[in-house]
């Protein structure tokens, strides 16, 4: 059969922006999945996803007007039930044959075949491939109800149903048009009240022609976009809009860049159909607010791209993406100067009240601000992190970080009950180091205060300062402490008070300064400033933490096997956890590394099946040559393992161990751990419980055998 290519587009009211994208990608791949599982479309069709804010569509290429037909066996029931003593066919076979359009004639071609222990009898018959009327009617349905529709909108049927206006609908926006074409020809489907077509609409203000008529499949995007003044793709139309930016950004000069955010370029690339980059202005005065302030407001309240110099500094010159294309823009421009000055004014408002009070005069206020209802207020909050934070500080440093830390750590949450951060949640934090610098509080207060939230997700900075690194460590810690000690635990995919996220800074911060605390006695810390609001779920806090880095070590590259042979010993120094990764990946390059684990691990199961046996060999008691040879080898490579273990060079140290292979094969080829003797088998256990001890230093070896 002839193939051709299909577009289907749903033409629909304005989508949610923020849901546009995927929406998009979702209509397109669940319905080219459909066909494909009908046997319309090859495995490798290629699918092209269309989703402007008023259309979803999708081309796939090399679409059959009728799937082939197909073979298929089909097992209709135990032997036993469908055939007598004679071999005749039962009336149970009969009823089921005719269910399936056959007769007692098919009892003679039915297959035998073995059902798990019982033999079963099987229909063999063709079945006529699906039409694509048929096919593209199931999958656009199928699509429909599978789509990620973020809220259902409910809505009335005027036309094309029984009973038009009272025939209800739900879908994401209400859908006016449906066009279907397998090459020029139209594909009767229904959906949505809607019949299929080849017509559609192009832009709400700027359309050559209304409305636009599809001709071909092929022809969608070209068509639409010189009679209907739409860029279909999504694609397509987010690099226009970032091409216009950088052209307009150019234009302005001195270096300007727009704002880099891929979330902010995806919602206008939703909001617009046909995009033109217009270079708008605010007053010089309002650069005197925090430039976090204006750019925010910007972007969330408008949807503008604020243009920073080469500096990285915000300047008084912003970037509007306009869905219209006037000959005189300076009416669009002007519209959009004069929405954004309220909103920059209004930051202003807040920034200038809020610095009318100091940090420290809003301590007290913080007790008014509920923070958990099992945990108490923020100020409560905010002197345990205190206590913890003054802990850590005391192992790190002096009296003076101690004292920044705990000045750091009182003032750190104040921020919460200004004016800005309430009305820009966002800006918690930044908003407390731009008012610790107006009190006079000096850069390292004040970075450690904007720092303590970091790190807010992955990928971010860490906190830029010691004093930083103590509060950020002491919230965060409060935090887990907090919550698993009142059972409140993330489950699945739900984690609304983002303990991963936590525990993950914890790490960081651990690993990439290489800071000298150990997990365990760091969790165990922060209990105490808790008093009895808690249980102590400190172990369990432990095993959350190392699943958590787990997790991460193998997301950076590592395997399984290697993540679980340094983690198994619980290194408490985090800071090391790389190095002994090297070292065991390093090691399992080795030639004898197989054999050496291998050994490593039946040394584990020997030692488990014993009392705790002491590591001490007598040389009097060995006396089979392989033991007295892996002795004297033992002798010679286990100082020099550990000489390189206690100097940090874990990689020579595991390479040394690897001296060990030959006689370590002997003595388990010629030696009788178990033997009758008690004191020949106690020494046995003892030689191998110090081989042990010296082999799992850096790793547990075992993990890496097969």
């Amino acid at each position: 059969m002839t193939t051709k290519n299909l577009l289907v587009e749903l033409f629909v009211e304005e989508l949610p922006p923020k849901a546009l994208k995927k929406l998009g990608e979702a209509f397109a791949t669940v319905l080219a999945d459909s066909l494909k599982a009908q046997g319309l479309v090859a495995a490798a069709a290629a699918v092209t996803h269309f989703a402007s804010p008023r259309r979803l569509a999708v081309h796939v290429a090399a679409v059959a007007p009728q799937a082939a037909d197909k073979a298929v066996s089909q097992k209709l029931m135990p032997v036993t039930v469908g055939l007598d003593a004679s071999g005749n066919a039962t009336p149970a076979l009969l009823k089921k044959l005719q269910a399936l359009g056959a007769d007692a004639s098919a009892v003679p071609a039915l297959k035998r075949a073995m059902d798990g222990k019982a033999e079963a009898l099987f229909y063999d018959s063709m079945v006529k491939g699906a039409t694509l009327v048929d096919g593209l009617q199931k999958a656009l349905l199928e699509t429909i109800a599978k789509l990620p529709i973020p809220k259902v909108m409910s809505y009335q049927l005027q036309s094309g149903c029984e009973l038009p206006g009272w025939t209800s609908v739900s879908f994401v926006r209400p859908a006016h048009g449906l066009v279907a074409l397998h090459g020029s020809d139209v594909v009767p489907v229904q959906a949505l009240g809607l019949q299929s077509g080849n017509r559609t609409e192009g832009h709400r203000f700027e359309a050559a022609v209304s409305p636009v008529v599809i001709a071909d499949a092929d022809a969608y995007a070209v068509t639409l976009a010189k009679d209907g003044a739409v860029i279909a793709s999504f694609a397509e139309r987010r690099a226009e809009i970032v091409r216009q930016l950088d052209a307009a950004a150019a234009q302005v000069g001195g270096g300007c860049k727009p704002i880099e955010d891929d979330a902010l370029l995806d919602e206008v690339t939703a909001l617009v159909e046909r995009p033109n980059v217009l270079i708008c202005e605010f007053e010089a005065q309002f650069l005197e607010v925090p430039q976090e302030c204006l750019i925010l407001t910007m972007k969330a309240n408008q949807k503008y791209f604020p243009l920073l110099d080469a500096a990285g500094k915000l300047t008084n010159k912003f970037l509007v993406v306009s869905n219209i294309k006037p000959d005189d823009a300076s009416f669009v421009i002007g519209g959009n100067e004069r929405v954004v000055r309220p909103r920059l004014a209004d930051a202003k408002f807040f920034f200038d009240q809020d610095r009318k009070k100091t940090l420290a005069s809003r301590v007290e206020g913080l007790g008014k601000v509920v923070y958990h209802n099992k945990l108490g207020t923020q100020g409560e909050r905010v002197e345990r992190v205190r206590a913890i934070a003054k802990a850590i500080a005391s192992q790190l440093g002096d009296a003076t970080l101690v004292a920044q830390a705990d000045q750091a750590a009182q003032l750190a949450k104040t921020d919460l009950v200004t004016d800005m951060v309430g009305e820009f949640p966002e800006l918690q934090g930044i908003m407390g180091g731009y008012y610790a610098l107006n009190d006079g509080l000096g850069e390292t207060i004040a970075h450690a205060i904007e720092d303590h939230y970091k790190p807010r997700f992955a990928g971010d900075a860490l906190p830029r300062n010691t004093a930083g690194l103590v509060v950020a460590l002491a919230d965060k810690l409060e935090t887990l402490v907090g919550m698993f000690g009142i059972g409140n635990l993330p489950t699945g995919d739900k984690d609304p008070f983002a303990l991963r996220r936590h525990a993950l800074g914890v790490i960081r911060m651990l690993v990439e300064k290489d800071l000298p605390l150990d997990v365990s006695a760091l969790v165990q810390s922060a209990v105490p400033a808790f008093g009895s609001l808690i249980s102590d779920a400190s172990v369990a806090l432990v095993d959350f933490m190392f699943d958590r880095l787990a997790g991460s070590l193998r997301e950076q590259g590592y395997s399984a096997q290697e993540v679980d042979a340094v983690l198994a010993l619980r290194p408490q120094r985090l800071g090391d956890v790389a190095k002994r990764l090297v070292a065991v990946r390093a090691f399992a390059a080795l030639p004898e590394s197989p054999a050496l684990a291998a050994a490593n691990k039946r040394i584990s199961n020997i030692l488990k099946k014993t009392d705790d046996v002491d590591a001490h060999v007598s040389e009097v008691l060995l006396q089979e040559a392989a033991e007295k040879a892996l002795f004297a080898a033992m002798q010679t490579v286990l100082p020099q393992a550990q000489g390189q273990w206690q100097a940090g060079d874990y990689t020579a140290s595991l390479q040394s161990l690897a001296a060990l292979r030959a006689p370590v094969d002997a003595f388990f080829e010629d030696v009788m751990v178990n033997a009758e003797q008690m004191d020949l088998r106690l020494n046995r256990l003892g030689l191998l419980k110090s081989l042990h001890v010296a082999m799992n230093r850096v790793a547990d070896l075992s993990k890496l055998a097969a």
